[in-house]
């Protein structure tokens, strides 16, 4: 009888087309069924919590797969690291209830967005942050963040082309703090998110914090529902998830 296992995972996207499985292009899903198919002999398909767009990273992506193996669980945590490139580190392998779904499941997501906000660029570390220049106005950034706490339809905030059937999405938490100096931190906890969703959220934050739009037209555009008055999508590279909640 097949085992469901579940899985934690941690991985740079910056060479990742995204998380789910592609015909040419690299990506985090393909990269795990390859190795687990080389550990099994079998073609297994490997259910994240959600899909990470290309160049977004992962702190703690939660996936689950089902397999008939006499394979215990650390074998597969052993395995899978020793196959997978240093980009992809899966942190935890346990078996979970035959149940279990790593999707359908969530109850809530955290994504950290990240803010380099200072005149001179950096080196090391640029596939992790958005540099901005401009001196940003943080506290005006601050009061528009209030604004989406809570049940919204964020429709405004949705990237075009993939429009679902129910934009409304319940924020739990939405904080925007300094970090290590120059950085900035959108930390978003919410029960899903829409596609681009955080990067459309950080783009029109952005446009508040350079007094492009004030914190009440940013309150406006989330009630208009209307994705052309939003700000331009932030760069993937500052996105990271960072916790899934069941």
């Amino acid at each position: 009888m097949p085992k469901n296992f579940k899985l934690i995972i941690e991985y740079d996207g910056t060479a990742h087309h995204g998380w789910q499985r592609q015909k040419v292009h690299r990506s985090i899903q393909g990269e795990i069924e390859r190795a687990l198919a080389k550990m099994t002999g079998q073609k297994i398909a490997l259910t994240g919590s959600g899909r990470t767009d290309a160049g977004v990273h992962a702190l703690a992506q939660v996936a689950n797969f089902k397999c008939d193996t006499r394979i215990p669980p650390q074998a597969f945590l052993r395995g899978l690291n020793s196959l997978l490139e240093n980009d992809i580190v899966v942190k935890s392998c346990v078996q979970a209830e035959e149940n279990f779904h790593a999707r359908y499941d969530v109850k809530s997501k955290t994504y950290r967005y990240r803010i380099l906000n200072r005149p001179l660029p950096q080196a090391i570390g640029r596939q992790y942050a958005w540099f901005i220049p401009q001196k940003l106005d943080r506290d005006a950034m601050q009061t528009a963040v209030a604004h989406i706490l809570g049940s919204h339809n964020f429709k405004a905030f949705e990237g075009t082309g993939s429009p679902r059937s129910n934009s409304r999405r319940h924020i739990f938490k939405a904080e925007l703090f300094q970090n290590d100096g120059d950085y900035l931190d959108f930390v978003i906890e919410a029960d899903g998110f829409l596609k681009f969703m955080v990067r459309n959220i950080v783009g029109t934050l952005a446009d508040v914090g350079r007094g492009k739009i004030t914190a009440h037209d940013f309150k406006e555009i989330l009630i208009s529902k209307n994705r052309n008055r939003a700000g331009a999508t932030a760069p993937p590279q500052g996105l990271c998830l960072i916790e899934v909640k069941y």
